[in-house]
């Protein structure tokens, strides 16, 4: 470590990309840091897990950049405790090493572009660099992307699918169609749970992490494994999209819907679990999808569904949330469009509760701060949504227990996709759903003391009646949506007696909620 340096460079907890233009040639002048700071681990309670995936990357890298032959420094909680945050840090930094230059990449998170943006250090230069990691440059983001406007995603995926030219046949798309998503929704056989692989995991001691994390008494989340089952290095992760391409995608977009409780594996199936990876940028995108659509290229026996389903979710989907995420902020932050004010039940933090659903879906997720995204969005995502809790206390939540979980992507996904808080910004309905589309998609409501088929009696699924109670509440805001207003005509058809005793039903569950 030199005395001194012409320029810092921060690298944040998200920017562990070996492939970015900074890391080509070593260069002595250069010092990169990257700290554990006190402020990221308590903006939001995080899962005791992802804390330490995060930060057994960051060191992992912060090494892997020495062995590289750059300067590189690594920063602890111990380290880094007498700093209020990052602010204070950098300054301390830059007077300690004589720095004349601080250059950082464009952050994924809107307060830390604030935070960085404002950033003041005497006399000396302030750079920003993209962070070259996704397929829309940041700059370039406003070309498809306009503030409080609605836009499709299914649009936005196939003038994404043009210009870079995958899964294409001149102008027109492979296959003849754009989207296999009809043929996406199949629920797992008897026989097909026998057939789910292991999934691979990792055994990275994070014992020394965690006790740092007691040290300096942060608090946490969810299960505590003092070896952590993700990847942390580019390495792992290069073998774990390996892992994905030949033994999952095969069968992905089959069963990238499907639920069950009925396999040692339910926790993984048939999902990548490269998310992590991903936005952390251990792993692009565009080696993602790449590598996939070459599996998919060399496998006789996988259907462009398969592929088609995974690309869309990388290439289509996650490009479509970060433009809605930065094209809408700080204003998407505070948006509750239908003014839901319900506090979060206690069970979403134990998982405690008689819905079997729920506590598969929450418990899977305390248990490895991971849950595959129909569970999010279809089981804990539509509970909030038919019972109207705070989207506030929902984005926490999902922000803090899940590995994956950074704003930029979270936020849309929960209270756009999932809470309709935005008003259509991302979805053009609510995804409400009663007790029978979680029955469609899994085999959770056959072990449920709560049964499904009912909608008034006192052991029939809080789903039915919740669903036609949130629709009956929000009917003059959906009833002209033309996705959703024939459900209507279907509720207008019921006896009266039978909608009063739903609503009377749903009324009592959102009275007891806590004890569902």
């Amino acid at each position: 470590m030199n005395k001194s340096y012409q320029t810092l460079r921060l690298i944040l907890g998200d920017q562990l990309d070996h492939s970015h233009s900074w890391f080509k040639t070593p260069d002595d002048s250069i010092l990169y840091v990257i700290a554990e700071l006190h402020q990221e681990t308590a903006y939001v309670k995080h899962h005791i897990q992802k804390v330490c995936a995060f930060f057994a990357a960051m060191e992992a890298f912060a090494s892997e950049l020495s062995e590289a032959g750059h300067h590189a420094l690594h920063l602890n909680l111990d380290d880094t405790t007498e700093y209020a945050g990052l602010d204070e840090l950098l300054s301390h930094l830059a007077e300690r090493f004589s720095i004349e230059r601080f250059e950082y990449q464009q952050p994924d998170e809107f307060r830390l572009d604030q935070q960085l943006g404002s950033l003041a250090l005497d006399n000396i230069e302030i750079n920003k660099v993209d962070s070259e990691h996704f397929f829309i440059p940041f700059e370039a983001l406003p070309q498809y992307f306009k503030k409080n406007q609605s836009h499709k995603m299914e649009m936005f995926y196939r003038k994404l699918r043009r210009e870079q030219n995958l899964l294409m046949v001149k102008d027109q798309p492979e296959g003849g169609q754009w989207n296999f998503d009809k043929d996406n929704r199949n629920k797992f056989k008897p026989d097909d749970i026998d057939e789910i692989p292991a999934p691979l995991v990792f055994g990275q001691d994070v014992g020394s992490i965690i006790q740092r994390l007691k040290r300096h008494e942060v608090q946490t989340i969810g299960e505590t494994t003092d070896t952590l089952l993700w990847p942390i290095t580019r390495e792992a992760s290069l073998e774990l999209l390996n892992f994905f391409c030949e033994k999952l995608l095969p069968r992905f977009g089959t069963f990238q819907d499907a639920m069950t409780n009925q396999s040692e594996h339910k926790w993984s199936l048939y999902h990548s679990r490269l998310s992590f990876s991903l936005n952390t940028k251990l792993l692009s995108p565009r080696e993602v999808v790449t590598e996939a659509i070459s599996a998919y290229r060399h496998n006789d026996d996988m259907t462009l569904s398969q592929v088609e389903g995974f690309v869309r979710q990388i290439l289509g989907w996650r490009e479509f949330v970060r433009g809605i995420y930065w094209l809408n902020m700080p204003e998407y932050r505070q948006l509750n469009h239908l003014e839901a004010q319900r506090p979060l039940p206690e069970y979403f933090w134990s998982g405690e509760t008689k819905m079997n659903c729920m506590s598969e879906a929450i418990n899977q997720s305390l248990d490895h701060a991971f849950a595959h995204h129909i569970q999010r969005l279809m089981i804990t995502g539509t509970f909030s949504l038919l019972t109207g809790i705070d989207p506030d206390q929902v984005d926490d939540w999902y922000l803090g227990i899940y590995l994956d979980a950074i704003e930029w992507v979270e936020l849309p996904n929960t209270r756009g996709m999932s809470q309709f808080a935005d008003g259509g910004l991302v979805a053009t309905k609510p995804y409400s759903a009663s007790g029978n589309y979680i029955n469609k998609m899994s085999d959770y409501c056959k072990s449920c003391r709560y049964k499904v088929s009912k909608k008034t009696d006192s052991d029939a699924c809080p789903f039915n009646s919740l669903y036609w109670h949130f629709m009956h509440r929000h009917r003059s805001q959906f009833e002209q949506n033309p996705r959703i207003g024939m459900v209507y005509r279907n509720w207008d058809k019921q006896p009266a007696e039978n909608r009063s005793l739903t609503l009377a039903r749903a009324e009592w569950c959102l009275e007891n909620i806590d004890q569902l």
